[in-house]
């Protein structure tokens, strides 16, 4: 679009959203952003931030439950899952909060209500309250999010069987929980749970947990989830719910065996689908697929001047990627040519230990015929880690043979997830394997794990025996 854009309109107050419009905003446009129910979308109000509160809370339970282990007599721990839910409830609003402010002090015109899209310049909001408008536009950004798939076997809508959102505000905490689905919310949630003192069951349809992960890593959370109690069936598929005396049960078909699992609640994790039915996307011709909203890596959609971030589009569902889109889609609409690069975002995955990947797993680089060579360094030999109790876990750096450049950088044990942001950075600027063992890691920390699977690449870790 031309640079004299001023007016821009987004649909949808999420973390792909707010960012669009406050990034539009510091470019010069005047924005309005349309939300019908609170800003934060699904990830501050009912996704990544109050599954973490949970998770904090069960993982000091856990650590409590242990800590004889460390060195310290507690004589009793117990959940206060009221208060907890209070936590969870305080932390969220602070943070939705939050993103109010920074709209006001970007001066973003904030609608609260319903839209949908008349055509390329025109936006029609139904408002929560008063009449309802027709907003001009130069420039629309929809990043309406999505919502979790729900499937359609017998007894899906029994009392008991929930979604994610649900699950995170359960009146008590249930004895028994079966799990429908064991991708990266359903073990963060059997994580929390189990922790928590609950009997936890997942149910997966495909041969491994966490299909698109590399695979020797994600075998390892498997074991384990296993060692910590929870039970995982693989190649299962649930073919119904039923009430019982002492709850549900689910009725699953697995090696051409039929058998059912009980729990006091079931819990629907296979997935989210976008959120765009009410937005009148057929009816001005934007063109979808899969139930997606079809856009280019510049973000911008088959109609010009309408871009689609987030959840939306379906590229990658996650929080950071939909900020990024957002980032980009905004930069567009006022005349800065920025594209999507999706080699460099961090998944992860907040279970017991922590999973974070980025790049290239090592299924992706065989089937992409790629020369590369493989470095591992295991946290059993990594003293801050066996300081912290929680040692099981690898760090595995993929590399091209030739020149050591990283290509993918996947990690499972304590911090994970903030430790991800070395191996992003690292493939980012086409570093090598010997620019991360030239770059000093400070001891004694889990990090300097990276620099030992980064020499363990050539053979030449210093903290493991060589091959």
């Amino acid at each position: 679009m031309e640079k004299d854009i001023k007016r821009i309109t987004v649909i949808g107050g999420g973390p792909g959203g707010y960012v669009a419009a406050i990034r539009a905003s510091q470019l010069g446009a005047k924005v309005t952003l349309v939300e019908k129910e609170r800003l934060g979308g699904t990830c501050l109000n009912v996704g990544c931030i109050p599954t973490k509160v949970l998770l904090h809370t069960s993982e000091i339970y856990s650590e409590y439950k242990s800590s004889q282990d460390i060195g310290l007599k507690i004589s009793s721990v117990e959940v206060d899952w009221d208060k907890l839910q209070q936590r969870k409830t305080e932390v969220v609003n602070q943070l939705v909060n939050g993103v109010y402010g920074l709209l006001g002090s970007n001066n973003v015109e904030l609608i609260e209500g319903s839209a949908e899209i008349i055509d390329k310049n025109k936006v029609k909001i139904v408002k929560k309250e008063g009449p309802s408008i027709i907003l001009g536009s130069e420039g629309i950004i929809i990043a309406s999010g999505s919502l979790p798939f729900i499937p359609s076997f017998g007894g899906i809508n029994l009392d008991g069987v929930i979604d994610s959102t649900a699950a995170l505000s359960l009146r008590k905490l249930p004895k028994k929980m079966v799990i429908i689905g064991g991708g990266v919310i359903g073990v963060e949630f059997a994580t929390i749970f189990n922790s928590l003192g609950c009997e936890v069951t997942i149910i997966e349809m495909l041969p491994h947990i966490l299909p698109p992960i590399d695979r020797e890593i994600a075998d390892m959370l498997h074991k384990n989830l296993i060692e910590e109690g929870i039970k995982i069936y693989n190649d299962a598929k649930v073919l119904s719910i039923e009430k019982t005396e002492k709850g549900l049960c689910a009725n699953v078909m697995m090696s051409g065996k039929e058998f059912s699992v009980e729990g006091e609640n079931i819990l629907i994790s296979i997935g989210r689908r976008a959120n765009i039915s009410e937005l009148n996307l057929k009816a001005i011709g934007i063109e979808c697929e899969k139930g997606c909203i079809l856009v280019d890596d510049r973000m911008e959609t088959s109609i010009k001047g309408i871009y689609a971030v987030g959840d939306c589009n379906g590229r990658n569902m996650l929080a950071h990627v939909a900020s990024r889109q957002g980032e980009i889609a905004a930069e567009n609409l006022m005349g800065i040519d920025s594209k999507m690069d999706y080699k460099v975002i961090p998944s992860c995955v907040y279970t017991k230990p922590e999973l974070a990947s980025v790049g290239l797993t090592e299924e992706q680089a065989v089937q992409k015929g790629i020369d590369y060579k493989v470095g591992r360094f295991p946290l059993t030999a990594n003293g801050k880690s066996i300081i912290m109790n929680d040692f099981k876990g690898l760090i595995k750096i993929i590399a091209d043979k030739k020149y050591g450049e990283i290509l993918g950088v996947h990690i499972l044990g304590p911090r994970a997830t903030e430790l991800i942001t070395e191996g992003a950075l690292a493939i980012s600027l086409e570093a090598t394997v010997d620019e991360i063992v030239n770059t000093i890691h400070a001891h004694p920390t889990v990090g300097e794990a990276l620099k030992e699977a980064a020499l363990d690449a050539d053979n030449i870790a210093i903290h493991i025996p060589t091959k």
